[in-house]
């Protein structure tokens, strides 16, 4: 028996909706890690599907790191000025903007960079989510991309620190 308990938990690590969670539940018995997993790769599926659509729309968020010392820049694009303005976009986008100042990525992915150069943490997209370092900064776009019904793209980032070029 899957229960309401263990539907709003799920619900509420995934944003899925009620009926994709208990399904999930169901198909692995009731075990939320798995039920877990389950709705993870299919939001990586749905987000697949979502990402050549075009996004033109979005925000530009800010963050200051306690201090002054370091601040960040990150614009974060999306298919509508709807979800733009939503809670869920703007939560993502502050995050990111964390990370980028926390971990000073030289770029944001490695299409486009010099021949020669290691992948590593240097990559936003590829770096361990700092509130979660069990995710990466990708999986986090990807998980959001499922939960909003958009694509979402990060198109440019920048950090500053004091005295530093």
């Amino acid at each position: 028996m899957i229960t309401t308990e263990a539907i709003k938990e799920l619900r509420g690590r995934t944003g899925a909706g009620i009926m994709d969670c208990k399904k999930a539940l169901q198909e692995v018995g009731g075990d939320l890690d798995d039920a877990l997993e389950i709705l993870r790769k299919r939001g990586f599926a749905k987000a697949a599907k979502k990402a050549h659509r075009e996004v033109s729309q979005g925000l530009v968020e800010a963050y200051i790191h306690t201090g002054g010392r370091i601040g960040a820049l990150v614009e974060v694009n999306c298919e509508s000025d709807f979800v733009a303005h939503t809670d869920e976009l703007k939560r993502l986008a502050h995050d990111l903007a964390m990370q980028v100042a926390a971990t000073d990525p030289s770029f944001l992915s490695s299409e486009g960079i010099p021949e020669g150069m290691d992948p590593s943490e240097a990559y936003l997209l590829s770096q361990p989510f700092i509130k979660d370092p069990q995710r990466t900064v990708q999986d986090v776009i990807t998980e959001t991309v499922a939960r909003v019904g958009e694509n979402i793209k990060v198109r440019r980032f920048a950090r500053f620190e004091l005295g530093k070029e």
